[in-house]
């Protein structure tokens, strides 16, 4: 399944898109393992140049420890991409977001890409990780596993983005929609998100894993 980016047309026109395809083999068979592109794109949101990487990265199928390098092999990848876009303009704005399956502390996140949590201590090239104090401080997630919270889908942010000059789009507040109605009432799975398939057939759910989301705001012409 490809990723894709959804957009209202009246507030956001692509200028260009590209699929990058991320070739990684299993560490023990050597055998070529399939997985999703990362897709870029670039446009302008009511005006102003923003680019989006949405991503899918390798699940963590056979455990974590032993599909870790594939989600490393992710990491540099997205981080090529914006190494390529800052090499052209350093102030780029940049939105790296999707189901990482790796937590804002994992290494792919924050030794690969070298993500901050606190937005002054993000350097002009850096990313900002506003999911990090919500997973290491207040213990939130998206989808969990054995009664475990994980922080897999995030939403990052380059330093142009999180600046206090609100005359262009900058990121206000960011959050985890957890509304009740996305939640498993009752039964063994209780606060789960409400999966849309499980055991081999429909739910009438939604998904395993609650949406994320971040607000970008700017000042109102008057």
């Amino acid at each position: 399944i490809d990723v894709a980016l959804l957009y209202q047309k009246d507030l956001f026109r692509p200028i260009n898109t590209s699929s990058h395809e991320l070739i990684i083999y299993d560490d023990l068979t050597r055998d070529r393992v399939y997985t999703r592109d990362q897709l870029l794109v670039s446009g302008e949101l009511d005006g102003d140049l923003i680019h989006i990487v949405v991503n899918h990265w390798p699940s963590r199928s056979g455990g974590e420890a032993r599909s870790r390098s594939k989600r490393v092999a992710a990491a540099k990848l997205n981080k090529r991409l914006v190494d390529s876009l800052q090499s052209k303009d350093p102030y780029a704005k940049i939105l790296i977001m999707g189901d990482l399956n790796d937590d804002p502390t994992n290494d792919s996140v924050k030794k690969i890409l070298k993500t901050k949590k606190d937005k002054k201590r993000v350097p002009l090239k850096g990313i900002y990780n506003p999911f990090e104090k919500m997973f290491t401080e207040k213990g939130y997630g998206t989808t969990a596993y054995r009664d475990a919270w994980s922080l897999f889908d995030q939403i990052m942010l380059t330093k142009p983005l999180i600046e206090d000059d609100y005359s262009s789009y900058r990121f206000w507040k960011a959050g985890i929609y957890n509304k009740a109605f996305l939640s498993n009432k009752r039964g063994r799975w209780e606060g789960y998100p409400f999966r849309s398939f499980a055991d081999g057939g429909f739910t009438d759910g939604f998904s395993d894993h609650f949406p994320v989301y971040v607000y970008l705001i700017k000042e109102a012409n008057l």
